[in-house]
């Protein structure tokens, strides 16, 4: 039974309808479990009652028809209660309730077990049979199928997603036809147009190939594939040279040199000669350890790189096996581009000017697919898992990136609603330009810095265009990730010579490698079963003080004749740690001297981004000429929560007084040494919480480049004495909610958006 009860739950998981997972759980269970009835009611959030859904066992005309509020009945105090309810003589009981025409009569044992999926009761699972008691096991598993059935409930929006009959009460809204989702902001802006769905693109882990030809003819199909999308690539470049500036047009600069990289299409040429396959083969397999590495990547910046590797992996076997990127598309004047993964490559194929917003049903912020809205000013909406875009085609879209509102034939009152919202956004971005050139300075005249992160050089036009003061973060980890070998002093110093000439004479903190445990790369690959806590940061560059002198020394060379270079080390967790990189520092740097180079010790600083160094911090700051408090994983440490993982990240809140607090010791201690205090993380670019992180004394804030004109804004919109008065009230709070709330009455109002 336990091989048949596995297949059942993997059927469940491919189950591609809510209906079809209901149908497969109740008969599955019937029969393996071997009982008389298994039923499933799901609570109606709108008539405040359960619904019976599905049934084997019972009369079919029932589902639909049978209701019972949370009050009644003994499946209503499953519900109540949350938790599992076993009776042996169930119509003897106080809340038993019997409804003659669903065919229970002579069933006395009764076995019922919530449906919970993160702390929301989504309904209830009931066994039933004549006589006896159900066994342990019998209980066990319906536990665990119910907990499987809420995480599938959740994914099909439940009752919505249902067919039920009983005279329309639970009128069925095909997801086509639901008119309103909401997801993550990509991109700003208003939008309206027809929806153009991408959804034929290649699937790499399904390709197959006949028997291949000889290695030497392999590899010519492989150069000759890999040269035809660079070619393409340099077209869609162009398609865009006067829509984007050069800065963001060098995302297909990436893109090719990926392409050209020796990690990329050397490791295609070795799967070929030493393992015998044809080129398609090797495309796949290379792809998916990279993406695997990828994909295990806690930054949310990095592991979005994973997208590229798959695109460019897409495109070169698509040219394997029919020469050619698919069908033309036709792409209507109002275009809105809807898609699984939306990449760069598949918004340059939109001619020009006729992109008007982009839909996808996955990535973030840090997608190039969002960089490049941002950067086109078109609106982009992400992460819309449950969007049935496959019925989409050809639809009237309403869209407001800003919020992640989107609207599926939007009647009249919503596209007015929407016209509203981007006159007001209009005037503010009006606002913002005006105040572009501006200091972020409060009422009473006290200086904010405002810096951008970045990890590619299309990142940094956009930062000079909102207004940043420099670099607060510079990733350096994407070239390392790119090759099958760690870069060379020569080739690290051209990419850093470059991103500091470009932001010369502002400043550029690049912080060094920060690589290991869940940042793998492909020729060095880690395996450890909490990569979080394992060989990662500064304890891998300290490990390998070969590496850690090489970047060095290329920074520093980088610098000459610049000296807007910045040094910052990540994940310190003790004072030698940081002693032994600042001597590995100081080592380069003589070393350099006694090679005659001209170069200087710039500042040199710590991050705070787990809480030992919160409570060393003070030692710290004496060692150091800065702190940069990295809030992502403070928060994440703090709270023992992984804010990728869905079934927690509800948990992972800024505002936890735990967070609060750990940043005010850390201001208190920056304060006692007179050592420059930053943050880099998500909390600066909020404009709420930025104004809490300078109440509580904190005057230089890196985020990403979009968030800065409404920071600045924020910031001169504040007086710094009254909002320091107020938020040291907040570090008596109890709870995140608490914060929030006692921020808004400090602000004196709530977001408009």
């Amino acid at each position: 039974m336990r091989d048949s009860l596995n297949q059942l739950h993997l059927e469940l998981e491919a189950a591609t309808t809510l209906p079809l997972a209901l149908e497969l759980t109740v008969n599955g269970l019937q029969q393996l479990l071997d009982v008389a009835v298994c039923s499933i009611y799901l609570h109606d959030e709108s008539k405040h009652d359960l619904v019976m859904v599905a049934t084997a066992g019972l009369n079919h005309h029932s589902i639909g028809q049978v209701r019972l509020t949370l009050d009644q009945g003994i499946v209503g105090l499953v519900a109540q209660r949350a938790e599992p309810i076993h009776l042996t003589d169930a119509p003897e009981h106080a809340r038993f309730r019997f409804f003659p025409e669903i065919g229970e009569e002579g069933l006395t044992t009764f076995l019922g077990v919530p449906i919970i999926d993160r702390r929301e009761n989504m309904g209830v699972m009931t066994l039933q049979q004549p006589t006896g008691a159900f066994s342990d096991e019998v209980s066990s598993q319906l536990v665990t199928f119910a907990a499987q059935l809420a995480r599938i409930v959740t994914r099909f929006n439940g009752l919505e997603a249902l067919n039920l009959p009983g005279g329309g009460r639970l009128k069925r809204r095909d997801a086509a036809e639901r008119r309103h989702y909401q997801a993550i902001s990509g991109a700003p802006g208003v939008a309206f147009g027809k929806a153009v769905v991408i959804d034929s693109e290649l699937d790499l882990a399904s390709v197959t190939e006949q028997k291949p030809g000889d290695s030497a003819t392999e590899l010519q199909r492989l150069r000759q594939a890999i040269d035809a999308v660079d070619l393409d690539l340099h077209a869609m470049r162009d398609n865009w040279d006067e829509l984007l500036p050069e800065g963001d047009r060098a995302l297909f600069d990436v893109y090719s040199m990926m392409l050209q990289s020796s990690s990329f299409a050397v490791e295609m040429e070795r799967h070929i000669v030493n393992q015998g396959c044809g080129a398609a083969t090797a495309v796949r397999n290379v792809v998916a350890s990279h993406m695997e590495l990828f994909a295990q990547m806690s930054d949310p910046y990095l592991r979005q790189r994973g997208e590229d590797v798959y695109e460019l992996g897409r495109r070169i076997v698509e040219k394997l096996q029919d020469g050619t990127a698919g069908a033309e598309k036709h792409y209507p004047r109002n275009t809105i581009l809807v898609a699984r993964e939306i990449t760069a490559a598949m918004m340059a194929e939109v001619p020009a000017k006729r992109l008007k917003g982009i839909i996808s049903l996955q990535g973030s912020r840090t997608s190039h697919s969002a960089i490049l809205a941002r950067a086109l000013k078109i609106p982009a909406i992400l992460g819309l898992e449950n969007l049935a875009m496959n019925q989409l085609s050809g639809m009237e879209i309403g869209m407001d990136g800003a919020s992640g509102d989107l609207y599926i034939k939007p009647s009249t009152i919503t596209r007015k609603a929407l016209r509203v919202k981007q006159q007001l956004r209009q005037e503010e971005q009006q606002q913002f330009e005006t105040i572009r050139e501006l200091p972020a300075e409060t009422l009473d005249g006290v200086r904010i810095k405002l810096y951008a992160n970045s990890g590619l050089m299309a990142d940094l036009d956009d930062a000079i265009s909102c207004g940043a003061e420099g670099i607060g973060l510079y990733r350096t980890e994407y070239p390392f990730m790119i090759q099958n070998r760690f870069p060379g002093e020569e080739e690290q110093l051209k990419i850093y010579r470059k991103v500091l000439q470009t932001l010369a004479p502002q400043p550029v903190t690049m912080r060094t490698l920060d690589i290991g445990g869940d940042k793998a790369l492909p020729y060095f690959p880690i395996q450890e079963s909490n990569p979080f806590l394992g060989w990662r940061g500064i304890r891998f560059t300290l490990d390998h003080p070969d590496i850690f002198l090489v970047q060095v020394r290329a920074m520093l060379r980088a610098n000459i004749g610049l000296g807007n270079l910045r040094i910052l080390l990540p994940m310190i967790t003790n004072l030698s740690e940081l002693d032994s990189a600042l001597m590995l520092i100081q080592q380069a740097y003589q070393e350099l001297q006694g090679e005659s180079k001209r170069v200087e010790l710039p500042p040199l600083g710590a991050m705070i981004e787990v809480p030992s160094a919160v409570y060393q911090a003070h030692c710290i700051a004496r060692k150091v000429d800065f702190l940069s408090i990295g809030s992502n994983d403070l928060t994440q440490y703090l709270l023992a929560v992984d804010r990728n993982n869905a079934r927690v990240a509800g948990l992972y809140d800024s505002f936890h007084p735990a967070v609060i607090q750990a940043l005010a010791q850390v201001v208190r201690a920056a304060n006692e040494q007179r050592t420059e205090l930053s943050i880099c993380g998500e909390m600066a670019g909020d404009p709420d919480a930025a104004r809490l992180l300078i109440g509580l004394g904190i005057e230089n804030l890196s985020m990403n480049a979009s968030s800065i004109p409404e920071v600045k804004q924020s910031i001169r919109q504040t007086s710094m004495a009254q909002l320091r008065e107020q938020v040291e009230r907040l570090l008596d709070a109890e709870s995140a909610s608490e914060v929030a709330s006692g921020l808004q009455r400090v602000l004196g109002r709530q977001r408009l958006y």
